[in-house]
């Protein structure tokens, strides 16, 4: 069974960082009308947010706040199947309420549905190479020194929102949760599945990859 503290930490570090994404989202539509403004801003607070929040949770949960995440944990056998569930649950339940928390507080509706078109091959397939980049690097940081895996995470999104044309969700908790806000971070609920699918096959895939790794080394 999960324990309370892990359950606790994974629902409030995937909040604040829904809060983060959409909230810094939002602050830059209304700072700027100009998109690479408003993505530069997006940018560094989620970034950077990512990593302290990653710091704050480590010891209590292992800072997942991505279902890909903790499923990847679970094949490798670091965290049980009842962890797993709980998890995901618990991530899927705190991005939603980081949602609707910012919406609250820049004085939104709390409810939406994004009209945000994120549609195409290619960007489906950018977020199976950002969601392989995300899990090869937690893999292999972890390896070298658990401690660099926060700013080695905040500093691959912050890249992955640039070199990517999905700018890397990389994270099936947050899709499902920015479907719901018609703002600049927003997801249309049409485009969902297919994110879904290539993060979880670049998941896969990453795994893979570092397994293949750790095999030539031995």
């Amino acid at each position: 069974m999960p324990k309370l503290k892990e359950l606790l930490s994974e629902f409030m570090g995937t909040c604040f960082l829904l809060m983060i994404v959409v909230g810094s989202g939002i602050m830059g539509q209304n700072l700027s009308e100009q998109n690479i403004l408003i993505l530069l801003g997006n940018t560094i607070a989620t970034g950077t947010g990512l990593m302290v929040l990653i710091w704050i949770f480590m010891k209590s949960s292992g800072s997942h706040f991505n279902p890909a995440v903790s499923l990847i944990f679970y094949l490798s056998k670091q965290i049980t199947a009842l962890q797993l569930i709980g998890y995901i649950l618990v991530q899927i339940l705190g991005a939603i309420s980081g949602v609707v928390l910012a919406h609250y507080m820049f004085n939104l509706d709390l409810f939406q549905l994004s009209a945000n078109y994120r549609s195409g091959m290619n960007i489906y397939f950018a977020e199976s190479i950002a969601t392989f980049g995300l899990i090869l690097t937690i893999l292999r940081v972890k390896q070298l020194n658990q401690i660099l895996v926060a700013p080695a995470v905040g500093l691959y999104i912050t890249a992955g929102y640039w070199f990517t044309s999905s700018t890397s969700f990389a994270n099936p908790a947050v899709t499902l949760a920015r479907s719901l806000t018609d703002t600049f971070t927003g997801i249309n609920i049409e485009n969902v599945f297919y994110f879904l699918l290539f993060q979880f096959i670049g998941a896969a895939l990453a795994m893979f990859f570092n397994k293949m790794i750790d095999e030539s080394q031995s």
